[in-house]
């Protein structure tokens, strides 16, 4: 069967199964080597799939009730042979047996009654791999398309990183004192490394840590997410790292009775509790997506609405202008997550994940209380300055 397979190969389909397709919208569920060349397969929640040979269409599956089960995709390879001048049809079969929660795909490839391949496909796969990269249809010049390539090449200048760094040391310098100046940024940072630290545990690649002054710091991926639970994992990690530096500070308070160890605990806390609040794009916003929408779409979009009239509570509540900025970004994210809710590339959390999500972030929530509560009684005027600089 070898020498079979040397020749170049022409694939056949039916013309009327054609679709159109967008690969940012669906899950990449495989992708394996088929008669020299790559095959892979999508699909998304609502049942839909769509096969791929050498980046060609060759077989779809539409959208049902039915999103889940064994599901067979049969289409035809062509080789030609320009010695003998003949075509010879090699019909295929791929055999896919999905599970969605939690994910689980077997699958064979057939050529007539001969296994070509075979294997299974679990969550971890998922997270790990490198979905291929769409091909790019031309656009037209805009507005936002020069706005998006200005802030590429933003993002690629190493040296904006020092800039912006030094300009948040100056702003909360000239707020405060530089010594808390220091301080904050140590938060921040930290805060932004457990992000980083996620996002190298999933195997992506990482563009670093950027400070913006007056919004915080952000931490930048070349990579997409696969997974909900990547959202999960990455988002509460930069809150999980920030306990961490508070119980630190906390513990250096008690050996040193330092106030100095008290205020960076509490401060650090009180940071660290705001970026929890279930409030998009905030981390715990995310968190919350990512649990709601893997239940249903009804209910992703009933918790991520009641997170932001929380958030536009607390904004006009305590003045928060900088709140009221972020729950316009938040916005249209729920308006894009809802609209793209049958098309999710994001594998969802099983009901396993979505219990360990949610005792991770109210462990999280509660320990960064119990901090503050235990400090508050010190009477220390750090505790009122995060406010203070949010409503600046």
């Amino acid at each position: 069967m070898s020498g079979l397979f040397s020749l170049p190969w022409l694939y056949r389909h039916n013309p009327r199964q054609i679709a159109v397709t967008d690969n940012g919208k669906h899950v990449e569920l495989l992708r394996i080597d088929c008669l020299g060349k790559e095959l892979r397969l999508e699909g998304s929640l609502a049942g839909w799939q769509q096969l791929f040979w050498d980046n060609q269409l060759v077989s779809v599956k539409e959208a049902c009730a039915e999103n889940q089960g064994l599901r067979n995709h049969e289409f035809e390879l062509s080789r030609h042979d320009p010695q003998q001048e003949t075509v010879q049809k090699i019909p295929l079969t791929l055999e896919v047996d999905l599970i969605w929660q939690p994910f689980t795909l077997n699958y064979r490839l057939l050529s007539e009654d001969a296994v070509l391949s075979e294997g299974s496909r679990n969550a971890k796969d998922i997270e790990r791999q490198t979905p291929v990269t769409p091909v790019k249809a031309p656009q037209k010049l805009s507005l936002v398309g020069l706005a998006s390539l200005g802030f590429k090449l933003l993002k690629s200048a190493k040296v904006i990183k020092v800039v912006l760094a030094g300009a948040s040391v100056a702003a909360y310098s000239w707020l405060f004192s530089f010594q808390f100046a220091l301080a904050l940024i140590a938060c921040l940072m930290f805060h932004e490394y457990g992000h980083i630290r996620a996002m190298k545990y999933f195997g992506m690649k990482t563009k670093g840590i950027y400070l913006i002054p007056f919004m915080g710091g952000l931490a930048l991926s070349d990579e997409k997410i696969n997974t909900r639970w990547q959202d999960v994992v990455i988002s509460i990690m930069g809150p999980t790292f920030g306990l961490l530096m508070s119980i630190a500070a906390l513990v250096a308070y008690w050996i040193t009775d330092n106030p100095l160890f008290a205020g960076l605990a509490a401060f650090n806390a009180l940071l660290n509790l705001f970026n929890l609040l279930p409030i998009l794009p905030l981390d715990g916003g995310h968190i919350l997506k990512s649990i709601s929408f893997s239940m249903n779409s009804l209910m992703g979009l009933v918790a991520c609405v009641a997170g932001a009239a929380i958030g536009v509570f607390i904004s006009y509540s305590l003045g928060l202008a900088l709140l009221g900025f972020l729950l316009l970004i938040g916005s249209l994210e729920i308006v894009f997550e809802w609209k793209s809710r049958h098309q999710s590339h994001l594998l969802p959390l099983d009901r396993y994940g979505q219990i360990f999500s949610t005792i991770w972030y109210l462990l999280t929530v509660g320990a960064l209380v119990a901090i503050i509560w235990y400090l508050a009684g010190s009477g220390d005027n750090m505790l009122g300055l995060p406010l203070k600089i949010l409503q600046s």
